[in-house]
């Protein structure tokens, strides 16, 4: 690697570490990638897309299309910033499949050798707006801590393992039915807490 790259970019020693370990065969490794960068994921997907719980689809789905394509990744840029990238090719591919358009304030993906996040906000991303997505990422997280064991847990496996319905069930030994039942509540305790920051946002928008 030039140096001019690791000087436009450090990249993050524990992800290069665990993308090394996916690529030889270790799972679980890629689960805690996972974990790291999810909350910032699916916020930067809440850029293109309002609906709470289909912002979890689509980053359920970008995550798995980059576990797909960690073969790929030659460690050039930080993880982070490729998988921004896969984030929001896969948010604009779902507005397209739907045909909707994503919103205007788009963010520029640009050459992460040149660029330290490989992110370049347009003039219209404000201190504001950044401010704004971290309270909206800070607020998911706390919803879901706060959550009963039971619905924190089957959503976690849904969300940040990407469990299917039938795995879960095998592993919190409760019929499918009690897993759907759980991950609605769940999701719908998360879109409440969230509700009053969105429209605070709004209100700040307009203003």
């Amino acid at each position: 690697m030039r140096i001019a790259q690791t000087m436009a970019e450090p990249i993050d020693d524990l992800d290069a570490e665990l993308v090394r370990r996916v690529q030889g065969g270790q799972q679980p490794a890629f689960d805690q990638l996972v974990r790291k960068h999810q909350a910032r994921v699916t916020a930067l997907i809440g850029r293109y897309i309002n609906d709470w719980s289909e912002c979890q689809d689509v980053a359920q789905e970008a995550f798995l299309r980059a576990y797909r394509a960690i073969g790929t990744f030659r460690g050039d840029a930080q993880f982070s910033t490729w998988m921004h990238r896969i984030a929001v090719n896969t948010a604009k591919n779902h507005l397209a499949a739907q045909r909707r358009r994503p919103p205007t304030d788009d963010i520029d993906f640009v050459d992460a050798e040149q660029y330290a996040g490989g992110l370049r906000m347009r003039d219209s991303d404000t201190p504001e707006r950044e401010a704004m997505r971290q309270e909206v990422e800070m607020t998911v997280m706390q919803a879901v801590d706060a959550l009963p064991e039971d619905l924190r847990t089957a959503i976690t496996l849904r969300e940040v393992d990407g469990l299917s319905y039938e795995e879960i069930a095998g592993q919190m030994g409760c019929p499918i039915g009690t897993v759907r039942s759980r991950i609605f509540r769940a999701r719908d305790a998360i879109d409440s807490a969230l509700r009053p920051l969105l429209g605070q946002g709004a209100t700040r928008s307009q203003s």
